[in-house]
C-alpha cells in the first residue's frame, strides 16, 4: 500500500503551513509523498510547503478545485490518493483508518469522512455533528455514496477508470459527483472514525444556515439533476 497525498492550494498561506506540520507528526512509512498542488497561487504558499518533508509541489495555472484535483491525480505516483484540504488539520489516527479499511475490504475503492471545524462555538460545533448525523449519514445511506472534499481517499485505477475529475464543475458539487461515479464501479465507503479539522472560514465569512443549505441542495442536485444547482463560488482567504 502506497499512499499519495494530494493537497489542492489556492493563496493558502495563513493555512497550509499548519496542514503540513500535523501531516508530518503522523506520517507512517506507506506515504511516499505529499504534493501540494499549488493552484495559480500568488502567494507564499509553494515556498512554505516546499520546507516540509516528502513534499513536492506542482504546479497548475488553469485555476479551478477540479483542476487542481485532477493534477494531483495526473501526478500521484502512490496505489492510494488522499485528498484533503489545505486549510485542515488530520486526526491523529487519520492514517490508522485509512490503511485498515482499505487493507480489509479489497471492495473499497473510495474512503471517506466527516470534517469538523476548528475556532467555533459550542452551538455551531453541535451544528456541524448533526449535519453529518443527520443529513449526511442518511443520505450515505439511501444512495450508497457519500463524499467529503475535504476528506476523502480513492484507488488511484478507479479515479482513471472513471476518468478522473470533472473539471467542467467550479466548486460546488465536485465532490458528490466524484462519490457517485466512483460507486459505480466499486465499494464507497462512509467512516465516522476518518476525521479531520477545517478552518470555518466560508461558514464564519458566508453563515452557517447558509452554507449548509447551500451544501445540501448541491448534493441534492447532484444526486436527483446529476449538475449542481450553484455555478459561482466567492474564494475566502
Amino acid at each position: 500500500m502506497q499512499i499519495s497525498v494530494i493537497i489542492p492550494a489556492f493563496n493558502e498561506e495563513k493555512y497550509i503551513e499548519d496542514c503540513l506540520k500535523i501531516l508530518a507528526t503522523n506520517l507512517p512509512k506507506e506515504v511516499i509523498e505529499i504534493i501540494v498542488v499549488d493552484n495559480a497561487s500568488t502567494d507564499q504558499t509553494s515556498e512554505i510547503a516546499k520546507k516540509f518533508r516528502k513534499v513536492r509541489v506542482v504546479r497548475e495555472d488553469e485555476k479551478g478545485l477540479t483542476k487542481a484535483r485532477q493534477k494531483g491525480l495526473l501526478e500521484a505516483k502512490g496505489d492510494l490518493l488522499a485528498y484533503v484540504d489545505a486549510d485542515t488539520q488530520i486526526s491523529t489516527n487519520w492514517f490508522d483508518e485509512i490503511k485498515k479499511e482499505f487493507s480489509e475490504d479489497n471492495n473499497v475503492v473510495c474512503l471517506s469522512g466527516p470534517n469538523y471545524l476548528l475556532g467555533v462555538n459550542h452551538l455551531n460545533k453541535v451544528f456541524v455533528r448533526l449535519y453529518w448525523n443527520l443529513i449526511a449519514m442518511p443520505g450515505y445511506n439511501i444512495t450508497g455514496h457519500i463524499v467529503n472534499g475535504a476528506n476523502f481517499v480513492a484507488k488511484k485505477e478507479a479515479l482513471y477508470k472513471i476518468g478522473g475529475f470533472d473539471t467542467k464543475i467550479a466548486f460546488y458539487g465536485e465532490d458528490v459527483d466524484i462519490g457517485k461515479r466512483i460507486s459505480k464501479i466499486g465499494k464507497m465507503k462512509f467512516s465516522k472514525n476518518l476525521i479531520v479539522f477545517s478552518s470555518a472560514r466560508r461558514f464564519q465569512s458566508e453563515g452557517f444556515l447558509r452554507v449548509g443549505i447551500k451544501y445540501v441542495a448541491n448534493y441534492l442536485s447532484e444526486v436527483l439533476l446529476h449538475k449542481p444547482i450553484t455555478k459561482k463560488y466567492k474564494d475566502i482567504r
